[in-house]
C-alpha cells in the first residue's frame, strides 16, 4: 500500500510540475517580472557570501603571513572600522619603549625572538618620508622602519640579497641600510646594490641587504620599505621617537604551543614595568593574528547582515509578487478548477497543484539568482585580486529560501483555489 501511495504521489507531483511549467510558459513576461525580486534577493545572497568568504580567506592568509604565532605588544589595541574608538584616557597611554623590548627579551624565557620596531609612515611624523638616492636615480619609500635582527624571525620575512641588520649594527648605530625589492629595482637597475652607498635623509648609508620580493598583498608589503638599525633610526629621525607612538614589539614563542605563555609572560613584565595596579586593565594593546582576524570578521559580519537585510526585502517583494500572480492564476483558471473537482479532484489535489506551481515559479527565480550570483563572483575573481568563492551551503540556502518563499506566499492562493465550489466555478465567466 505504501508503494502505491508513493507512486501516486510521485505521479501527481510530476503532473503538477508540468502544469506549473505550462502556466509559466503561457505568461512568460508576467512570470519574469514576478520572479525578479527573488532573482535579486538570491543573487545578492550568493554574491555577498562569495565576496565576503573570498575577502575573509584573503585577509586570513595575509594576517597569517605575519606568522601564526606572532604576538605584538603595542600602544593601542588593534581595531577595524571608522574612527579610532579610543577614549581620552586611552590616548594618554605611555608609549612602549626600546627598553621595554630589552626587558621582554631578558625576562620572558618562552620568547624566541623579540623585535622592537619603530615606524615612519607617509603623512605622519613630520610629512612625507625622504627619498633614497644613488647616482642620479631616486626612489620613494612608503615606510621607514627602525629594527633589530629579530625582525626577520618575528615577522616571517627574508632577505633576498646580502644580509639584514645585525646586533653589531644596532650596538654601534651603524650607518647601514636594507632596502625593499622595489627600491633596489628603481635605483640599481643594472648594478649590484650590495656595498653601494646611498643618500637618504641627508645622510649616507651603505646598502648591506635587499629584502626578498613580496609582491602586492592586501596589507603590508616590504617591497617599498627601507630598514635602519633602530639606534641609527633614532639618531637620524629623533622626532619620530618623540611623537608618542613608541615602538611596536613583535614576539614569537620558542614553540607554537607556547603562544599563550608568551602573552602571559609579556603582559606580566609590561604591567610591572609600567606600574599598572593589579585591579586595573592593561594600559597597552596586544595583537595576535587570531584577534585581528576576529576583529575583521566582526566588521564583515556587520556588512553581511546589512546585505542580508537588503536581500530579505527583495525576497519579500518577490514573495508578494508570487502571491499576486497565483491569485490572478486562480481567477483565470476558475473553470479549470471546477472541472477538475467535478471529475473527482479533492481539496488536497487542488491545494497541492497550486502550491507546487508557486514553489516551481519561485524555484526558477532561485536558480536564475544562483546563476547571477555565481557569475558576479566569477567576474570579481577574474578581474580583481579578491578570491571570491561561493560555499556550497550558500547555493543550497539560496535555493531553499527561494522555494520556501514560494511555499509560504503560495499557501493563501492555493487555499483559496481549493475552497472554490465546483458548481460556482463551472458557472464562472
Amino acid at each position: 500500500m505504501s508503494k502505491a501511495f508513493f507512486a501516486a504521489l510521485r505521479r501527481g507531483f510530476v503532473e503538477n510540475v508540468l502544469f506549473a511549467k505550462t502556466a509559466i510558459l503561457a505568461h512568460k513576461l508576467r512570470a519574469a517580472l514576478t520572479v525578479l525580486g527573488i532573482v535579486i534577493g538570491v543573487s545578492t545572497v550568493i554574491a555577498m557570501v562569495s565576496l565576503i568568504a573570498g575577502f575573509n580567506n584573503s585577509v586570513t592568509a595575509s594576517f597569517e603571513s605575519f606568522g601564526a604565532t606572532l604576538v605584538q605588544f603595542q600602544k593601542f589595541d588593534p581595531q577595524f572600522g571608522p574612527g579610532d574608538g579610543r577614549d581620552p584616557e586611552m590616548r594618554l597611554r605611555k608609549p612602549l619603549t626600546y627598553e621595554d623590548a630589552i626587558a621582554l627579551k631578558e625576562l620572558c624565557p618562552s620568547m624566541r625572538s623579540v623585535s622592537p620596531e619603530r615606524y615612519w609612515f607617509p603623512g605622519n611624523n613630520g610629512g612625507s618620508v625622504p627619498t633614497v638616492n644613488f647616482d642620479g636615480e631616486e626612489a620613494n619609500p612608503d615606510t621607514i622602519v627602525g629594527v633589530v635582527y629579530d625582525y626577520l624571525d618575528a615577522n616571517s620575512k627574508q632577505t633576498g640579497e646580502g644580509r639584514f641588520i645585525n646586533e653589531t649594527d644596532v650596538r654601534r648605530s651603524a650607518e647601514v641600510i636594507v632596502i625593499g625589492f622595489d627600491i633596489a629595482d628603481a635605483i640599481f637597475p643594472f648594478v649590484d646594490p650590495i656595498g653601494k652607498w646611498v643618500q637618504f635623509g641627508g645622510r649616507r648609508y651603505e646598502v648591506v641587504g635587499v629584502m626578498e620580493e613580496q609582491g602586492a598583498t592586501m596589507f603590508e608589503s616590504t617591497d617599498a620599505h627601507v630598514y635602519l638599525p633602530i639606534t641609527t633610526f633614532d639618531q637620524a629621525f629623533p622626532w619620530v621617537e618623540k611623537d608618542g607612538n613608541g615602538v611596536n614589539i613583535a614576539t614569537v614563542p620558542k614553540d607554537p604551543r607556547l603562544t599563550a605563555k608568551i602573552v602571559e609572560e609579556g603582559t606580566n613584565v609590561l604591567r610591572m614595568r609600567r606600574g599598572v595596579p593589579f585591579n586595573k586593565p592593561n594600559d597597552f594593546g596586544i595583537m595576535t593574528p587570531d584577534k585581528l582576524i576576529g576583529n575583521f570578521q566582526a566588521v564583515t559580519g556587520g556588512v553581511a547582515l546589512t546585505m542580508l537585510l537588503i536581500a530579505s526585502i527583495s525576497l519579500l517583494v518577490g514573495g508578494v509578487g508570487v502571491m499576486n500572480i497565483m491569485l490572478v492564476s486562480v481567477t483565470e483558471r476558475t473553470k479549470e478548477i471546477g472541472l477538475r473537482k467535478a471529475l473527482g479532484a479533492i481539496k488536497q489535489d487542488i491545494l497541492t497543484q497550486f502550491l507546487i506551481e508557486a514553489v516551481t515559479l519561485s524555484a526558477v527565480g532561485g536558480v536564475i539568482g544562483v546563476g547571477v550570483g555565481l557569475g558576479i563572483a566569477l567576474l570579481v575573481r577574474t578581474f580583481s585580486p579578491l578570491a571570491a568563492a561561493a560555499p556550497f551551503w550558500s547555493i543550497a540556502v539560496g535555493l531553499g529560501v527561494s522555494m520556501t518563499v514560494g511555499l509560504v506566499f503560495g499557501i493563501f492562493p492555493a487555499y483559496r483555489a481549493a475552497r472554490l465550489d465546483p458548481i460556482d466555478a463551472l458557472r464562472y465567466e
